[in-house]
């Protein structure tokens, strides 16, 4: 028996290295391994379980994309997702104090009790913050995920469509994407040994993108060789629940890995289970109309939101997807300069193939033509080569007749050295004015010629008006206050 089980192997005789079949951690039973259950009724919070939700999980749990924006990064489908448990007394009892914190606290007992509800309520609407109500009973605690949080809206992500047998995992690095493929070789041999370093073994690379924040989506998949030649790919939730076992989870962490995620696709019953049920804290009415705005049901799935952090997320997600599509559009434009530029090329050679070809022929007709002079030489002139002969000559006939073909050809010539003698002439004459533009030339000019006309008319009564002053300065002073009465 070898050191690795668990893909239809029965043999127990020795202790395996690791095995995927017998996980040492099985309290993992939300969506990413994570034991709180503070999502929206998806049994865990689409997340790292930090009891967010979806407004930090979608960041890098769920992943299924941002807006449509085919980001297909996947999710697990946990044992919570989809077997949500009954709501239990203590859920029913949240509730009932929820709406009394909000409604009727019966705190104080006198008229402050109302602005305490207006104050609950605000920070009910805010999500955030502790509601007061009653002196026996604890105070509700406000998050993000209760009903009356304003600060919700409605997604669509992309559905994922790799299947359970492809085996991809999907390994989220706290690292740049320059570090990671500079380090590629040394990641693959850090990731086979925390496998056990089998060596029926391989762990492949399928594809290394940028995510926002500095880090780095790395998608892999072990093949695993049997003895007798074959191998397969581990399906990606048996390599999943070995890689959420404590201490290989630990050993991941080491590595800079702060997620992992198994890239397979949901069954039609699961959709149809997700849809049916909204998620905790979001109106069933607004679920509804989530699913009838649906741009493309068969591909996009709606998905809440839940505060400023997840729109934050989903903002620089499309920004980087802007930013990959213009790279890819920018390199598309490249090669399309790169292939005119060929096509140019081309396309001479080929005008300059064409005429190389047609020198060729005439020369291959000249030899021809020379051989068969040489051939025939000393025979008598055959009936075919008489007929031809006849032909040639009608057609010579008709060519040199005055209206035929030559004809017309020098009528063409002598227009055409007609033309050239007029155009010698007439050489100095190099542009043409449209008729419209001389006629607003013609306009602007008359329109300068009145403005400096109205300027030496005010010009003239300037001068008049000088002359009038320094004729009055010039008489005595009776005089001008005479003038100037």
């Amino acid at each position: 028996a070898g050191a690795f089980g668990g893909f239809g192997t029965t043999t127990t005789t020795a202790a395996p290295a690791f095995s995927f079949s017998a996980p040492t951690n099985t309290g993992t039973t939300g969506l990413f391994g994570a034991t709180q259950n503070k999502g929206f009724g998806f049994g865990t919070s689409f997340g790292t379980g930090t009891g967010t939700g979806l407004g930090s999980g979608l960041g890098t749990g769920l992943g299924f994309g941002g807006f449509g924006t085919q980001q297909q990064q996947q999710t697990t489908l946990g044992s919570g997702l989809f077997n949500q448990p009954a709501q239990t007394p203590a859920q029913s009892n949240q509730l009932i104090n929820t709406a009394s914190a909000l409604s009727a606290p019966t705190l104080l007992g006198d008229e402050r009790d109302a602005i305490l509800a207006k104050w609950n309520q605000l920070q009910a609407f805010w999500g955030t913050g502790k509601g007061y109500f009653n002196n026996n009973i604890a105070p509700v605690e406000f998050t993000q995920e209760n009903p009356f949080c304003r600060f919700k809206a409605v997604g669509y992500s992309l559905m994922p469509n790799n299947k359970d047998e492809d085996g991809l995992v999907v390994l989220v690095f706290n690292r740049k994407e320059a570090d990671i493929r500079s380090q590629q070789q040394q990641l693959v041999e850090s990731l086979h040994k925390i496998l056990g370093g089998n060596q029926t073994l391989t762990v492949n690379v399928e594809g290394v993108k940028t995510m926002p924040d500095d880090q780095t989506e790395v998608i892999i998949y072990v093949v695993e060789r049997s003895p007798n030649g074959t191998s397969r790919r581990v399906p990606a939730t048996t390599l999943y629940a070995h890689f959420e076992q404590a201490n290989i989870k630990s050993s991941l962490q080491q590595l800079g890995v702060s997620l992992s995620m198994a890239r397979t696709e949901l069954s039609p019953a699961q959709v149809k289970q997700l849809l049916q049920n909204p998620p905790a804290g979001v109106d069933p009415i607004i679920w509804e109309q989530a699913k009838v705005d649906n741009p493309d049901p068969d591909k996009l799935i709606p998905v809440p939101m839940v505060g400023f952090k997840e729109l934050l997320r989903r903002l620089k997600v499309q920004d980087q997807m802007t930013k990959q599509h213009q790279t890819r559009l920018d390199i598309i434009s490249e090669d399309i300069s790169e292939l005119q530029k060929n096509q140019t090329t081309t396309m001479a050679k080929i005008a300059q193939y064409k005429r190389k070809l047609m020198a060729l022929s005439h020369r291959t007709l000249q030899v021809l033509i020379k051989q068969e002079i040489q051939r025939k030489s000393g025979y008598a002139i055959q009936a075919d080569e008489e007929q031809l002969r006849v032909q040639l000559d009608t057609i010579q006939c008709e060519l040199n007749a005055p209206t035929q073909f030559k004809g017309r050809l020098n009528e063409l010539m002598s227009q055409i050295r007609m033309q050239n003698h007029f155009g010698a002439v007439r050489a100095e004459e190099r542009y043409y004015i449209d008729a419209d533009l001389l006629r607003e030339i013609k306009q602007h000019l008359k329109q300068q010629q009145e403005g400096l006309s109205h300027l030496i008319s005010i010009i003239k009564d300037d001068l008049e008006d000088i002359k009038l002053i320094e004729h009055g300065l010039n008489e005595s002073i009776p005089i001008r206050g005479g003038v100037f009465s």
